[in-house]
């Protein structure tokens, strides 16, 4: 087949797949979780149901695909946060910053919250964790933060203390939890 031809099922592919995974999660938002049936999901992305069981076995499989599409969203938002400043001290602000704004902007959602346990996100919170401890390393090791716990005790603590953002009632305020949590690293 002609380049142009794959290139072109692929899109549309993957805009099957994307209109899915979004009608799925609207579905949840609207009915509930256990609500939810491919029938429905058909019907809102006005796809047949025989079409939607070539992209997906059934509802769970769509939700976990969501999921997965929702964590690989927040890890490259997250990844890329800290490309806009210099030393390790403003990258650790700006990934911080990026995480609360997440949580802000994403409170619990039936189906995060459901699917967001478990196997599935391990690695996903580890590799957080650790891109949070390299840059407090960093940080420390330039004189910059408190050297006297380990990064990665301390990246537990910042990450912890930013999910508080998802109860917060403006941006406002998230950058306010963010200063208090990079406060709490300072040298003392």
């Amino acid at each position: 087949m002609p380049k142009l031809w794959n290139e072109t099922i692929e899109a549309h592919r993957s805009a099957v797949r994307d209109t899915t995974l979004d009608a799925a999660a609207a579905l949840v938002a609207e009915r509930g979780l256990t609500r939810v049936t491919m029938s429905a999901v058909a019907a809102r992305t006005g796809i047949g149901r025989a079409t939607l069981y070539k992209y997906f076995p059934d509802v769970e499989s769509i939700l976990a695909t969501w999921h997965e599409r929702q964590v690989a969203a927040h890890l490259a938002r997250l990844t890329a946060a800290p490309a806009a400043r210099g030393d390790a001290a403003g990258r650790l602000a700006a990934v911080l910053g990026a995480y609360a704004m997440i949580y802000y902007e994403h409170p619990v959602h039936e189906l995060a919250a459901a699917l967001h346990r478990g196997d599935r996100v391990t690695g996903a919170e580890q590799h957080v964790t650790d891109l949070v401890a390299a840059l407090i390393a960093e940080a420390a090791a330039s004189g910059h933060l408190r050297d006297d716990v380990p990064p990665p005790e301390l990246a537990r603590f910042c990450l912890s203390a930013t999910t508080a953002a998802r109860t917060l009632p403006s941006k406002a305020a998230v950058h306010r939890l963010v200063q208090v949590t990079l406060t709490a690293l300072s040298r003392t």
